[in-house]
């Protein structure tokens, strides 16, 4: 449940609207240019609480629940997606992860230096050869007396060469009947044998930095094991991927409201032969195609994040909402682009940038395909279980 009543959440909504349209969107260019997020607007989102909106007040976050954070991800996504991942992983998939999972001793070491800012958490899951399924992962925690000892390479980890704390995710056995054999450790970025590589050179997403982390030989205690448990990984990366996509979800339509409002605008000033092209159908009809994608995907998130906060649906609904609003903000963005033309394949417009950026989306916190076989499959196995 949330701890911000609705009249209370309308000017926190309102503040970050205003924000990201009167303060970020107006250095998009910049932000692309330099490859990163100023420093006095990371200083501005972490004066509005951003880094923790979504961690609970004890806490020293605002609380937010999923229904209103995904309010807040549609405002987001309407500048640069940097911004969001700045302060994502904090309130999202990692810092996640520690509120549901970790113990009294880590939430108390941790979790008000996540929701100040003061602490960047990235979550390394990803790796070389296991990415939309956690259970391929080949990272090793070895016991060791009363430490663990990590060995193991990351790959694609978002906010890497700026993160404080790395929530690893890490196999201390075998697959088997009793389960994955996954854990979670809380890994400070400065423990002895943690790399972390340059960052990568990426499509869009300029000013989000991601890189590779390697792991040789990090000891650390046994109470960095998340929820003083191996059996918590698991079932920690799903709720944490499974929240997060419904997230993901809400920030599509954010970009994908931007877009369409890029393309009316240049539809109405923009003119061929004298004649502004919003007046010719076949443009209209682009715009009609991006309206409905909005639309429905903005209805879509609503449901699935109402959904998860009640408990009725945290799998099904939340994999349908990614894999919608992902595909459909694709859709939106080729449009954009081909409304403005020749114009919309230039940087500095806009479109373009979100044209790259918005690929992304489709790839990362799970692919299509991998909501595909979740929704799929698990409609399938609940039919069997009626039957």
């Amino acid at each position: 449940m949330s701890e911000v009543s609705a009249e209370d959440f309308a000017p926190i909504l309102a503040q970050v609207r205003q924000f990201v349209r009167t303060k970020v969107v107006p250095r998009e260019s910049e932000i692309l240019a330099t490859d990163a997020i100023p420093d006095d607007l990371r200083r501005q989102a972490t004066d509005m609480g951003l880094f923790g909106y979504a961690i609970p007040q004890q806490w020293g976050g605002l609380g937010l629940d999923l229904t209103q954070d995904v309010e807040l991800a549609m405002e987001l996504g309407y500048t640069s997606l940097a911004l969001r991942s700045m302060f994502g992983t904090n309130n999202g998939i990692a810092g996640q992860v520690l509120v549901t999972y970790g113990t009294e001793e880590q939430k108390e070491q941790w979790l008000e230096r996540i929701a100040s800012g003061e602490v960047v958490a990235s979550f390394a899951l990803t790796e070389p050869g296991a990415g939309s399924d956690p259970a391929g992962l080949r990272t090793k925690a070895t016991r060791d007396g009363d430490d663990w000892v990590i060995e193991g390479q990351k790959r694609f980890i978002t906010n890497a060469p700026l993160a404080d704390l790395f929530v690893t995710f890490a196999r201390t056995r075998e697959p088997g009947p009793d389960g994955p054999g996954i854990a979670v450790f809380l890994v400070p970025a400065g423990t002895a044998g943690v790399t972390v590589g340059p960052k990568d050179a990426k499509m869009g997403h300029e000013g989000s930095w991601t890189a590779d982390v390697t792991f040789s030989e990090v000891r650390v205690p046994a109470d960095s094991l998340v929820g003083g448990s191996e059996d918590v990984g698991y079932r920690a990366a799903m709720s944490s991927l499974s929240r997060g996509r419904v997230h993901i979800a809400a920030l599509s339509v954010g970009t994908a409201q931007r877009a369409l409002d890029e393309s009316v605008a240049y539809a109405a000033t923009a003119t061929q032969g004298g004649t502004a092209i919003g007046d010719f159908q076949l443009v209209q009809a682009m715009i009609a195609d991006q309206q409905t994608g909005v639309m429905a995907g903005r209805a879509l998130v609503r449901d699935a994040a109402a959904k998860y906060v009640s408990g009725e649906d945290r799998r099904i609904a939340p994999s349908v909402a990614k894999l919608f609003c992902t595909e459909m903000v694709g859709r939106v963005a080729d449009n954009a682009v081909q409304i403005h033309g020749g114009t919309g394949y230039m940087r500095e417009v806009p479109v373009e940038h979100i044209y790259r950026d918005v690929r992304l989306l489709r790839l990362y916190e799970g692919t299509s395909e991998i909501q595909r076989l979740i929704i799929g499959g698990g409609l399938v196995r609940a039919a069997k279980k009626r039957s």
